[in-house]
């Protein structure tokens, strides 16, 4: 299902297709929604970063959700990848939950740090 734009807001965790840099092709899969902007061309663009499966090899920055992913209405254990940030028009993703506001404090802090 997709939803209306103007319902998406940082700290959504909604599906989306993800760009992999290893290949010229999109995945769909979690991400979270950290900013939403207006284009030139008056369309809500997010900014997410990726959410993968906790079972790959960690990155320095990822943020553990291996404890509380269904907390965030995810079905298996994730990390937030900081380092994986795109952006997607906003009509194009399907919102799956949230995440609970001291996590989405903890994600600011790490971005913000990573960004310097």
């Amino acid at each position: 299902m997709i939803i209306a734009e103007d319902q998406i807001k940082a700290g959504d965790i909604v599906w989306v297709p993800f760009p992999f840099v290893e290949a010229p092709r999109l995945r769909e899969r979690p991400a979270l929604v950290v900013s939403v902007a207006t284009s030139a061309r008056n369309v809500d663009l997010l900014w997410v970063l990726m959410i993968t499966s906790s079972a790959n090899k960690g990155w320095q920055g990822d943020i553990s959700l291996e404890q509380r992913f269904a907390d965030c209405g995810l079905s298996v254990p994730c990390v937030i990848r900081i380092a994986k940030i795109t952006t997607v028009e906003a009509g194009r993703v399907r919102r799956q939950g949230a995440l609970p506001l001291d996590l989405l404090t903890l994600v600011r802090q790490t971005l913000e740090l990573k960004l310097r």
